[in-house]
């Protein structure tokens, strides 16, 4: 349970202010058909972190626990310096018609953007270190729904309320943590 719940807490903080996020709020404002856009970012999301914390859970079979400990925990505070630095998205990911409809272009769209995110990455470290993959999986997965489906509904208001530089802020805390806990355990 603890999986689930750290890799929801993680990717919702974490995926506030990232190029996903805003991807959804693209998508909302252009095509203003807000269920295919929410089913389109689960199934893109469930899609990209199965295979992610696959790809975790795969290296552990490998890499020693001493030698994934240190990896872990450096990657880890490598996560929370990337949480500093602020996420854009191309003007052009909005344009062109939707050539799959609503829900494809979200799919599509959504599983190429995961491609290499902190998210995504986080998926891998968290699925490595906790063993759980598809706690981990159903954690990270949740917390993407958390930080994108209100931006869908709601749009830019969602975006004015949360200040994004604190969250970020909080979210490169957890992940110090995480790092020093895994580097001092």
């Amino acid at each position: 349970m603890e999986a689930f719940l750290v890799s929801t807490g993680i990717v919702a903080l974490a995926e506030m202010g990232d190029k996903t996020q805003l991807l959804a709020l693209i998508l909302a404002a252009r095509f203003r058909k807000p269920w295919p856009i929410v089913l389109g970012i689960f199934v893109a999301t469930l899609a990209n972190h199965a295979l992610a914390g696959a790809a975790g859970a795969w290296v552990t079979t490998f890499l020693g626990p001493d030698v994934l400990r240190w990896v872990l925990g450096g990657s880890f505070i490598a996560m929370a310096v990337w949480m500093l630095i602020p996420d854009s998205v191309d003007d052009e990911e909005s344009t062109g018609a939707p050539r799959f409809g609503v829900f494809g272009t979200t799919v599509v769209a959504f599983f190429l953007a995961e491609m290499g995110d902190k998210t995504q990455i986080a998926t891998v470290m968290l699925a490595a270190q906790y063993h759980a993959w598809a706690w981990v999986v159903a954690g990270t997965t949740l917390g993407m729904m958390l930080a994108n489906a209100p931006v869908v509904w709601l749009g830019d208001k969602i975006t004015k309320l949360v200040p994004l530089r604190v969250v970020h802020v909080v979210s490169a805390l957890i992940f110090l943590g995480l790092g020093l806990l895994a580097l001092l355990a």
